[in-house]
C-alpha cells in the first residue's frame, strides 16, 4: 500500500453569496491541476450545489448517495475541465443542509479514503456561517476568504472571521479580493477589513492578491466554461494563475492527510 501523503486542504468562503467563490475555487484548481497538481474540488453547498450547473456536467451521482450509503467517495467523482475531479453536491435537497455533527464526519472522512490519489482537495463552502459551512473550514487547514467591494461582503466576511476566531480558535485567513477594478482597489479593500479585525480580533490576515473584474468571466458563465479554459489569456485567468503560484509555497500539513482525521476524530468528542 503506498504511504499516505500530505493533502493541501483549502476552502474557499467569504460569508456572503455571489462574491464569485465557485468561480475562484474552479479556476484555481484549474491552474493548480495545470501545474501538475491532482487536484479534487468538492462543491460543498450540500443544498444548493451549483458547480456541475456552472460547468455544463451532468453528475449522475452525488454526495447524498455517499451519505445514503448507496456508493463511494470515488464513485461520485466526476471529470472537470483542465483534468481536475469534482465532486457534485445534490441541488435542492433540504436533508443534506441538516446533517448532524456524526453524518458530517463520516462525509470528511470519507475523503480520507481519497488521500493517496490526490494532492489538493479545495472545499467549495455554501454561503452563510450555518454549521455545515463552519465544519467544513475546521476541516480545511486553509481558508481563503473571497471578498469584493461591497458593504455587506466586508461585514460577512468579518462575520466569519470572528465565528472562527472567537469559538474555534482560528487565526490565520488568507483574503482574496475579487472582482475589483485594480490592484489598488485590492489593497484598499483588504486594508477596510483589516481595521475591523485589528481592532477587535486577534487574527493574522494576509493578502494574497485579487482578480480584477473581467467581462470574460461573465461570457465564460454564459458559456458554462471556466474562464480559464474559455479565455485563458484574460486578465481574471491570469491574475488566478498568479494566484495558484502563491498557494503552491503554502506550507503542507505535517500530518498525512491534512486536518481531516484529526478534524473527524475532535468533531465525534464533541
Amino acid at each position: 500500500m503506498s504511504k499516505p501523503h500530505p493533502v493541501q486542504v483549502i476552502a474557499v468562503s467569504g460569508g456572503k453569496g455571489g462574491v464569485g467563490k465557485s468561480n475562484v475555487s474552479v479556476n484555481l484548481g484549474i491552474a493548480l491541476a495545470q501545474k501538475g497538481r491532482r487536484v479534487v474540488l468538492l462543491d460543498a453547498d450540500l443544498g444548493l450545489g451549483n458547480i456541475d450547473v456552472l460547468l455544463g456536467i451532468t453528475a449522475n451521482r452525488n454526495l447524498q448517495d455517499v451519505m445514503s450509503g448507496e456508493c463511494d467517495l470515488k464513485d461520485v467523482l466526476v471529470d472537470g475541465p483542465g483534468g481536475i475531479k469534482i465532486v457534485p453536491a445534490s441541488s435542492g435537497t433540504q436533508s443534506m443542509t441538516q446533517l448532524s455533527r456524526l453524518e458530517h464526519a463520516g462525509l470528511i472522512n470519507a475523503f480520507s479514503e481519497l488521500g493517496d490519489q490526490i494532492d489538493v482537495l479545495i472545499v467549495d463552502t455554501a454561503a452563510g456561517i450555518s454549521e455545515s459551512v463552519v465544519s467544513f473550514l475546521r476541516a480545511s487547514q486553509e481558508l481563503l476568504l473571497v471578498v469584493c467591494d461591497e458593504p455587506t461582503s466586508i461585514t460577512d466576511a468579518y462575520a466569519l472571521i470572528k465565528l472562527m476566531n472567537r469559538d474555534y480558535a482560528t487565526n490565520r485567513f488568507r483574503i482574496l479580493a475579487n472582482q475589483v477594478s485594480s490592484e489598488q482597489e485590492g489593497r484598499h479593500l483588504f486594508e477596510k477589513l483589516t481595521r475591523v479585525t485589528e481592532r477587535f480580533l486577534d487574527v493574522a490576515l494576509q493578502y494574497v492578491g485579487m482578480v480584477p473584474y473581467d467581462e470574460a468571466v461573465k461570457k465564460a458563465v454564459q458559456r458554462q466554461k471556466a474562464v480559464l479554459d474559455a479565455y485563458p489569456r484574460a486578465k481574471a485567468s491570469l491574475a488566478i494563475k498568479a494566484l495558484a503560484d502563491k498557494v503552491e509555497s503554502w506550507p503542507l500539513p505535517s500530518s498525512p492527510r491534512g486536518h481531516l482525521e484529526f478534524f473527524v476524530e475532535r468533531l465525534v468528542e464533541v
